[in-house]
C-alpha cells in the first residue's frame, strides 16, 4: 500500500490501517490538537478508512482534510444502520469542520405535548426524552416554533404554563377570564374536557385537520341541539379560527396522503434544504434549513446528509418521503427511518407529475431561503465590519474598502449584451448607486471588450467635469471585476487610460473563488470560512443578479416590440387605433395607403411611412 505522504505519522499508522476490522462502524479523524475534524460511517471500516490514505484522486476538500489528520479512532457496530445512528450522534456532539452540518450549532427545536401528566402542557424543547410525552418537529431555529405555539394558544384552551400543572393555584391566570384557558392551574378545568382539548392539539400537530374540524363541527351541532347556545357559539368561533388557519394551506394533491418533500439549493460552501410538509393532501407547512461545509460535495451527497441529520432528530416521520436526488446510501437511511417510525417508509424520486411539481416548488423555496440567509448576514453590522477589516488585510489595501464597486457582463449568444455596476458601502448594498450599461460598441459575445466598454464609460464619467450625476464622481476604495486574469488586465488598462492607476482592483473568478491581483502571478484563495470571502461573493452575486435582470428586461422588450414602434409619428394612441381597425400588423400590411389614411388620427404622410416601414 502506497501512502499519500511519507511522514512519521503515516508510518506509525500503517499497521493500524492493516489491522482495521472488516465490519461496519463509525470512525473519527483528529487534527494535531486532538480536535475531531471529521466523523464518518462505513459498511466495511477497513476499506473506508484506508481509502483516505491510499494514493488516489480526492477532491480538494478531502485532500485538505487528509493533510490535517493526525490520528483516528473507530467504533465497531452490529450493522450499517446502527453505524448511521451513532454517526449522527457524534456529528451533533463534535460538529466537525469537514462534515456537512446545520449552520446553526444548536439542536433543532421541537414541540412537546406532555400527555403523561395529569394536565398536559404544550411546550418548546430541544431534547427528545423517553418520558411518555409526544414530540413534533424538528423546526428550524427561528420563529417557527413560537408561531405554532401562539396559534395553538389561540385555538385551544390549554394552560400555557411552562412548569408542571398541579391545579393548586389560588387564582387562575388572565387567559381563563378571557375564555382562552380552562383554568387547569387553579383546578377549575374538567379533566375530560381538558383531555379532549389535548387530543385536538395532537390532531392539529399531526396535520389531521379535516378530522379535527369534523370533530369540532359535531361538538358544535351537539351543543346547539342541547340548547347550550353559549357553548355552541364558542365552538363556532374556534371552528372559524381553525378554518381560517387551515384555509391558507394549499391543496397540492387530490389524495389525502401524508408526505415530506425535500429539495436543495446550493451556493459555494452552503446549501439550503427546503422541507414541504404535506398532510392529508394539504401543504400544512414548509421550513428551510441552511447547511454549511457543503463545498465540493454533490447534490445527492448533501441531500443524503441532510436527510440523515434531520430525520435522526425528527419526532414524526411520514410514510412517504419525496426527494430531489437519488441518494447514494439509501438502504441504511431507510432502515433507520423504519426503525424510528416502527413501520415502512418509502423514499421516492419523482420524474414527472404532481410530486415533481412539489419538488420544483421546494427547490424554488430553498433558493429563496439562501437569499434570506444572505440578507440576514448583510444586516449584521459586526460581521460586515469584520469582513471589511479582513478584506483590507488580505488584499493589502491602504484602508478599509468603505465603497466597493463590482462589474459583471451578461449576454445570451452574444445578443443584448449588458454590463452591471453594483455598489456596496460599509458592506451593505447601496442600490441607489447601482448602474446598468447597454453595450453598444461590441459585436457578438466578447466579455473582455464588453467589460472594457462598461468600465470606460463609468470612469470617463468620473473624470468628466460636465457630469450631471455627482454620484459618478465618487471613486471606489476597491474595484472588483467578475472574471479572471483577462478581465483584470482590461480593468487595469481602463484605469491607466483614465489616470487612475492607483485605484485598487481585483478580479474574482467564480469556479474556485480565486482572486487575481495586479502584479501577482498566483491567485489568492481566501479561507472558506472567511467573512471577507463571504462578503465579496455576495457582492459578485449581486452584480450578476443585477446584470441578468437587465438582460432579461431587454430581451422581453425586444420580443414584444412592434414594427410600428419605429414609425415616425406613430405613438401609443395611433398604434392602438391601427391595430383596432386592421386587427394586426399583417392586416395593416395587406391594407392600401388610402385605407390606412382613413383611420382616425392618421394623415396620408403618416400612412405612407407606415406602409413603407412594414
Amino acid at each position: 500500500m502506497h501512502l499519500v505522504q511519507s511522514t512519521p505519522f503515516r508510518e506509525a499508522i500503517r499497521t493500524r490501517l492493516q489491522a482495521l476490522p472488516e465490519q461496519p462502524g463509525v470512525y473519527r479523524m483528529f487534527d494535531a490538537t486532538g480536535k475531531v475534524i471529521y466523523v464518518g460511517k462505513a459498511k466495511v471500516l477497513r476499506n473506508r478508512v484506508r481509502s483516505y490514505f491510499v494514493n488516489k484522486q480526492h477532491d480538494a476538500k478531502t485532500l485538505q482534510m487528509v493533510s490535517q489528520i493526525a490520528d483516528f479512532d473507530y467504533i465497531v457496530t452490529d450493522s450499517e444502520t446502527e453505524a448511521l445512528i451513532l454517526e449522527q450522534t457524534l456529528i451533533k456532539r463534535h460538529r466537525p469542520k469537514y462534515n456537512i452540518v446545520f449552520k446553526d450549532d444548536k439542536s433543532l427545536p421541537l414541540i412537546k405535548v406532555t400527555v403523561q401528566e395529569k394536565y398536559p402542557r404544550v411546550v418548546r424543547t430541544r431534547q427528545v426524552e423517553k418520558d411518555g410525552a409526544r414530540y413534533f418537529g424538528p423546526y428550524p431555529v427561528g420563529g417557527s416554533v413560537a408561531r405554532t405555539l401562539t396559534l395553538i394558544e389561540r385555538l385551544f384552551p390549554l394552560c400555557s404554563r411552562k412548569e408542571q400543572i398541579e391545579g393548586t393555584q389560588k387564582r387562575p391566570c388572565l387567559q381563563y377570564f378571557i375564555h382562552r384557558c380552562l383554568g387547569a392551574c387553579a383546578g377549575k378545568a374538567d379533566r375530560d374536557e381538558y383531555n379532549a382539548s389535548v387530543q385536538e392539539v395532537l390532531l392539529f400537530l399531526d396535520g389531521k385537520h379535516e378530522q379535527l374540524m369534523g370533530k369540532m363541527r359535531q361538538q358544535m351541532e351537539d351543543a346547539s341541539e342541547s340548547m347550550r347556545f353559549e357553548q355552541a357559539a364558542y365552538l363556532r368561533d374556534r371552528l372559524n379560527d381553525l378554518t381560517g388557519a387551515i384555509s391558507r394551506q394549499k391543496v397540492v394533491l387530490p389524495q389525502a396522503i401524508d408526505m415530506d418533500v425535500v429539495a436543495l439549493a446550493l451556493e459555494q460552501d452552503e446549501a439550503c434544504a427546503e422541507v414541504l410538509f404535506v398532510r392529508q393532501g394539504r401543504l400544512s407547512g414548509h421550513e428551510h434549513f441552511v447547511m454549511k461545509n457543503a463545498e465540493g460535495e454533490s447534490a445527492s451527497v448533501i441531500e443524503q446528509s441532510f436527510m440523515e441529520q434531520f430525520y435522526s432528530a425528527a419526532a414524526t416521520i411520514p410514510k412517504l418521503l419525496v426527494v430531489q436526488h437519488e441518494l447514494p446510501n439509501l438502504e441504511p437511511l431507510r432502515e433507520m427511518l423504519e426503525l424510528k417510525r416502527a413501520a415502512s417508509v418509502e423514499i421516492h424520486v419523482p420524474k414527472r407529475g404532481e410530486k415533481k411539481a412539489l419538488i420544483d416548488m421546494a427547490a424554488k423555496n430553498a433558493k429563496e431561503g439562501l437569499a434570506q440567509e444572505r440578507f440576514k448576514w448583510l444586516s449584521d453590522e459586526q460581521k460586515r465590519t469584520g469582513a471589511l477589516s479582513e478584506l483590507q488585510q488580505a488584499l493589502d489595501l491602504p484602508g478599509k474598502p468603505q465603497r466597493i464597486e463590482c462589474f459583471d457582463i451578461s449576454n445570451a449568444q452574444g445578443t443584448n449584451t449588458v454590463g452591471s455596476m453594483v455598489v456596496f458601502e460599509n458592506g451593505s448594498p447601496a442600490r441607489s448607486e447601482y448602474r446598468r450599461f447597454q453595450i453598444k460598441t461590441v459585436e457578438g459575445p466578447n466579455d473582455f471588450e464588453s467589460m472594457r466598454e462598461a468600465l470606460t464609460r463609468r470612469f470617463k464619467r468620473a473624470a468628466s467635469t460636465n457630469v450631471d450625476d455627482v454620484k459618478w464622481t465618487r471613486l471606489p476604495d476597491l474595484l472588483i471585476v467578475d472574471g479572471g486574469k483577462g478581465q483584470l488586465g482590461v480593468a487595469m488598462e481602463v484605469l491607466a487610460t483614465a489616470g487612475m492607476r492607483d485605484l485598487p482592483v481585483v478580479a474574482l473568478a467564480k469556479q474556485m473563488e480565486e482572486i487575481f491581483r495586479p502584479g501577482r502571478r498566483d491567485s489568492l484563495l481566501l479561507p472558506r470560512n472567511s467573512e471577507a470571502l463571504y462578503l465579496i461573493q455576495r457582492i459578485r452575486d449581486e452584480a450578476h443578479r443585477f446584470a441578468i435582470t437587465y438582460h432579461r428586461d431587454l430581451r422581453s422588450k425586444k420580443s414584444i416590440k412592434s414594427p410600428l414602434d419605429d414609425v415616425l409619428g406613430i405613438g401609443p394612441k395611433r398604434k392602438k387605433a391601427l391595430i383596432k381597425t386592421f386587427g394586426s400588423v399583417a392586416g395593416i400590411r395587406a391594407a392600401s395607403v388610402d385605407e390606412v389614411a382613413a383611420v382616425q388620427g392618421i394623415d396620408r404622410a403618416t400612412a405612407e411611412r407606415v406602409k413603407e416601414r412594414i
